[in-house]
């Protein structure tokens, strides 16, 4: 080692040194004339012994930085370290196989990630050219339309110069010719030497007009400037006037000029109006046409024909109305003025917000086709809601409290076939007749469910009523027949009762046999229902604006006001627009009938919105508007009639309304307020607490609404002493505690009959019980005698029945009653007993009365006290 380092060093080389840095002072300046020297060190980089040739190279040229690639450094297949005695590199050892198959695979993973990013960089840019150039072309052409717009705009500037120059000189040359006509002072028109002068010539002065006065325009005399730059020869110059009246700063920085007088003023102001009144009673009158609303003031109404209101109540003066200008006409009186005084009249009514809310259906447009609207009616516990049930192969009926359906359900099925069918399920109970009444005008056909071991019953009735009414078809069909001794045939003949033939008896109406705990032949009613629908061509427009029906409408708490809406026509979309009945919004949420969201919901889909600002009434008919403002004036109008028609109900003006009130005063009321789960149920509960009432009992309903039992409802109960009833929902824990410290009861119903049944139960207890006499026996007074300390004792027979002490007497002479009261004493010789009967005599004194004479007749009866029932009441 050291002979090399000898011969290296007497090659002429830096010989080797143990410094590995070089050093160096700097100078540094800081502010306030403050300097600092340092010292820099430059630390070398140390080589390896096998790269002295490269280290030196390196060492030679410093300024040339060593290039960096991005790719990193391809991996040898030999490893070298050191040389042997020949010089040339020792081979460690050499790569194997494996690592060579390892070295191939990642240099092509490499060179295929490098042809990837190389088409992906080519791609973007490509794309950022193409986005450029499009980029262009459009500020190209919104170059050229702002270019042709401002020369559109220069060219009509310059016309509308023109036309107004062209104007203005016409005016100007016929109001010269005018000037140049009127007459001088003495009757003499002005000669036509003067025309041709710049100003005024009177007696030898000239004046020059003044052309910013806009009086000059009205006519007349009008006093000008005087021009004293024109002299007049002819006339010697007057002499100065000698200033009168005191001196002031205002007069002494006028000028000479000469002012118009204020009644010069007036007098051509007068004269111009004038001039204006004859010309309008030249020219014709003009005929407008003249709005008119259900109500409008006098003002207005003059406002809207262009003249004063006190024209207008002269001729309504003429007519003997004495009226106002702020007085109130009605449509009929309005029109018959306007159309007397020369106008045209249109009528408006305030229900126009409604007009066109529902667009007419186009004849020419595409209609497809469109599922069928299928309604399931019935009696109570007939199987409706099973059927439905083993159709969807779901299990609704588990979830139903009583075992009864209490809402109205719709829902979609796939058929066989793969196609869709609407169904609607509606309750069986006699109180949701109004639910049945909805389901049938809705509906393209009615299945009425009859089970065959319970026949024909009241509300099965009432279906095909409703069925018949809305002028659907029918499809009868008989559930139950897995049961052991039905007779199907018994369901028919019992059907004839009501004009119900069925096919299998030479009707035109289905029959279909099914079963829905066995599901049995329920492909044959849902081809009876597809063969129906054949029939009936149901077509519908989907690009239409859609519309619709609510079917039932609820209050939930996380998710507010939820409404079941059948779409009849068009597509109802998400983000849309809508009004029904009083309520509107805009659709947040379209939820089908399995609980999943979706997009659209196309004609004959049941569907659940969500983003009402209310909760609507059920059977109320939807339509999707173009804005905001327009639905909510429509919902507004609709509002304010649904106040003022319950405003109306309760107000009476008449004389019928007040003896009506007079006889409702009379009447016992049992207040209650009442909230439900869904607007449905509260309907059918308040219809069927209003059909209880009678001449002496009803229940006042105070207050009805969906949702959960508030706190304001508790205060309400309260202030009218009245229950709580909430139906299938529960109070918040605010309104429990006030209900505790009020005392307000709070009563909870799952099943409708148990409400009804409770209600009727408080009524019947509050009518007055029936008071029945039971005839006992009659006495004939024999004696009347006087005791002390008694009075009037009569000695009396009884001859007919039996007398009992304590009983009702009534005190008969000559057959009229003078008297009815009570028995205090019944006694038997000296004993007192409690009953004498017939043959025997007895002692007898009425309680505080004394008249008794011989002969009378004493009546003896006793009063029951019978309860009555609410049927019982007439």
């Amino acid at each position: 080692m050291s002979d090399d380092s000898q011969e290296k060093s007497g090659s002429g080389r830096r010989p080797l040194t143990l410094r590995k840095t070089e050093t160096g002072a700097v100078k540094q300046s800081f502010p306030h004339g403050r300097t600092k020297t340092v010292v820099v060190e430059k630390k070398r980089r140390v080589r390896a012994p096998g790269d002295g040739t490269p280290a030196a190279a390196a060492d030679a040229a410093p300024a040339k930085p060593a290039r960096k690639t991005a790719a990193p450094a391809k991996p040898k297949t030999t490893r070298t370290v050191g040389t042997d005695a020949s010089g040339k590199p020792k081979v460690l050892r050499q790569l194997s196989e494996q690592e060579q198959k390892a070295r191939a695979a990642v240099l092509a993973r490499a060179k295929k990630e490098a042809e990837e990013k190389a088409k992906r960089e080519a791609a973007e840019r490509e794309e950022r050219e193409r986005r450029a150039a499009e980029e262009k072309a459009r500020l190209e052409e919104a170059r050229k339309k702002a270019e042709e717009d401002e020369q559109k705009r220069k060219a009509e500037s310059e016309a509308r110069e023109k036309a107004e120059a062209a104007a203005r000189q016409a005016l100007e040359k016929e109001e010269q010719e005018r000037k140049g006509k009127q007459p001088g002072k003495g009757g003499k028109p002005q000669r036509e030497d003067d025309d041709s002068d710049d100003g005024d010539n009177r007696g030898g002065k000239k004046f020059s007009a003044d052309e910013d006065n806009p009086l000059s325009a009205l006519g007349g005399r009008i006093k000008q400037k005087r021009n004293f730059g024109a002299t007049n020869e002819s006339k010697a110059k007057e002499p100065p006037k000698r200033r009168t009246g005191r001196l002031t700063i205002a007069k002494a920085l006028e000028d000479d000029e000469r002012q118009r007088s204020l009644a010069s003023v007036k007098r051509a102001r007068e004269k111009e109006k004038a001039n204006r009144a004859k010309r309008g009673q030249n020219s014709e009158k003009q005929t407008r046409e003249v709005t008119i609303p259900d109500l409008i003031t006098v003002q207005e109404l003059a406002q809207r024909m262009a003249m004063r209101s006190t024209d207008l109540i002269r001729e309504l003066m003429k007519q003997g109305q004495m009226v106002q200008a702020n007085a109130t006409l009605d449509a009929d009186t309005a029109q018959l003025i306007v159309e007397d005084l020369g106008h045209s009249v249109k009528r408006v009514s305030e229900s126009d917000v409604e007009d066109g809310l529902i667009a007419e259906a186009n004849p020419d447009a595409e209609r497809v086709s469109r599922p069928p609207v299928v309604t399931i009616m019935g009696h109570v516990d007939h199987g409706k809601t099973s059927l439905l049930d083993a159709l969807r192969q779901t299990n609704v009926v588990e979830g139903e409290a009583g075992g009864i359906t209490q809402h109205i359900g719709a829902y979609q099925v796939k058929a066989p076939d793969g196609k869709l069918i609407s169904f609607l399920d509606t309750p069986g109970h006699a109180a949701f007749t109004s639910m049945r009444a909805r389901g049938a005008n809705v509906t393209d056909i009615v299945i009425i469910v009859v089970a065959a071991d319970d026949g024909v019953m009241p509300q099965t009735i009432e279906s095909i009523n409703h069925a018949k009414a809305a002028g659907v078809p029918m499809i009868i069909a008989i559930n139950k027949i897995d049961k052991p001794n039905v007779d199907p045939n018994r369901v028919k003949t019992e059907l004839l009762q009501y004009e119900v033939q069925v096919e299998s008896m030479g009707g035109e109406v289905q029959d279909i046999e099914v079963s829905a705990l066995k599901r049995m032949n329920l492909d044959g009613l849902l081809e009876a229902i597809q063969l129906q629908a054949e029939l009936l061509e149901l077509t519908a427009d989907a690009d239409r604006q859609p519309y619709g029906t609510v079917v039932e409408a609820q209050l939930d708490k996380g998710r507010g006001s939820v409404s079941t809406l059948l779409v009849q026509e068009g597509t109802l979309k998400r983000g849309d627009i809508v009004v029904v009945g009083a309520e509107w919004g805009k659709v947040r949420a379209l939820i089908d009938d399995q609980g999943h969201q979706v997009k659209e919901a196309g004609p004959s889909k049941p569907i659940e919105i969500l983003g009402l600002n209310g909760v609507p009434e059920p059977g109320d008919q939807f339509a999707v508007v173009e804005h905001e403002a327009r639905a909510r004036e429509v919902a507004e109008y609709r509002a304010r009639k649904k106040r003022e028609k319950a405003n109306a109900a309760t107000s009476g003006t008449s004389l019928e309304q007040m003896m009506a009130q007079l006889q409702d005063a009379e009447i016992k009321d049992l207040p209650i307020v009442l909230k439900g789960d869904v607007q449905g149920s509260v309907e059918a509960i308040v219809g069927s607490l209003q059909k209880m009432a009678n001449k002496e009992v009803r229940v006042r309903v105070l207050h009805t609404g969906v949702g959960a039992i508030s706190e304001s409802d508790v205060i309400l109960a309260e202030a009218s002493k009245a229950p709580v009833i909430g139906f299938n929902v529960r109070a918040n824990k605010q309104a429990r505690e006030e209900a505790e410290r009020s005392g307000v009861e709070i009563r909870y119903y799952s099943v409708i009959y148990d409400l009804i049944d409770d209600i009727k139960g408080t009524l019947t207890g509050m009518l007055d019980p029936e008071l029945r006499e039971t005839f006992l026996g009659n006495a004939e007074i024999l004696e009347v005698f006087n005791v002390s300390k008694v009075g009037k004792v009569a000695g009396c027979r009884v001859t007919d029945g039996q007398v009992k002490r304590g009983s009702k007497v009534r005190l008969l002479r000559d057959n009229v009653v003078i008297h009815e009261g009570e028995l205090s004493q019944l006694k038997r010789f000296k004993d007192d007993v409690n009953e004498v009967p017939a043959g025997q005599e007895c002692g007898m004194s009425f309680a505080n009365y004394d008249d008794l004479k011989v002969g009378d007749v004493i009546e003896c009866f006793d009063v029951e006290r019978v309860e009555r029932t609410l049927e019982s009441v007439a």
